[in-house]
């Protein structure tokens, strides 16, 4: 087990450090490899209700560790295709996974950092950290599901001005144009991050999964088959426990508690 990616399980709320912090969390092949089966295995765990996804030190992640890349034999293609291999596995699990992730942006976000910010449903951002997509200014492409994740929170027009000129991104800015949650004083993030997922989990999370899977899904399909697919959901959520519950507690006139 890779010593760059910490994990601590507390009342069913996961923290995931990246622990590169000489190297900004940036992530090598062991490292993102570790951080996708972590993700793998808390996915399914009925005692992980929810993840915060932090950095340690002064950044939350650098991307793709470049001098690693660099330092691979032959080609830089293998290498490339490799790493995004393991990168991209996390991204999925955390698109795909039924259960909250937040990022806690303790600093620096760029690259495949930014775009792993960008994976998680909700962005907690400190006053001082700052965001940078990085790949265009380093002549690659971007990738981690950034060119779906940004049009999808700031609009193609925006997302192609990010894309396009690379500029540095400032909490302010990144609230304003709708990329993170909420801003909160320096070193609160991660703090701010568990109150949010212990705010969600009085919610009932069976229906939080199915309205996430729902609206990602609703950009890739016809109107027809997202009002089929919400008729689908809300009779899997009615039936659920938690929905029973909630229409109980509606018609009794008391709060629900739910996940019970």
């Amino acid at each position: 087990m890779s010593d760059t990616i910490k994990v601590k399980i507390d009342s069913g709320l996961a923290v995931i450090t990246l622990a590169r912090p000489k190297a900004f969390n940036s992530f090598d092949l062991e490292m993102i490899g570790t951080l996708a089966g972590n993700l793998v295995r808390m996915a399914p765990d009925p005692g992980v209700k929810g993840i915060a996804l932090t950095g340690e030190g002064k950044a939350f992640c650098a991307g793709g560790d470049l001098r690693w890349l660099a330092g691979y034999d032959g080609d830089p293609d293998p290498a490339f295709h490799e790493l995004a291999a393991r990168y991209h596995q996390a991204i999925l699990e955390i698109k795909r996974m039924e259960k909250p992730v937040v990022a806690a942006i303790n600093g620096l976000a760029a690259g495949g950092g930014f775009s792993l910010a960008l994976a998680c449903d909700f962005r907690i951002m400190e006053e001082s950290a700052v965001l940078k997509q990085g790949y265009t200014s380093n002549g690659l492409s971007i990738d981690g599901g950034g060119t779906y994740s940004l049009p999808r929170l700031v609009g193609s027009a925006r997302a192609l001005e990010i894309a396009a000129f690379d500029r540095v991104i400032s909490a302010e800015q990144a609230l304003s144009w709708g990329l993170v949650t909420e801003v909160v004083s320096d070193g609160e993030s991660l703090a701010r991050s568990l109150a949010f997922l212990e705010d969600l989990g009085k919610m009932p999370l069976s229906s939080f999964a199915a309205s996430k899977k729902l609206i990602a899904d609703s950009f890739d399909t016809p109107l027809e088959v997202t009002l089929e697919r919400e008729r689908h959901a809300l009779s899997r959520c009615a039936v659920h426990p938690n929905g029973r519950e909630g229409v109980a507690a509606f018609l009794e006139k008391r709060k629900p508690l739910f996940n019970r």
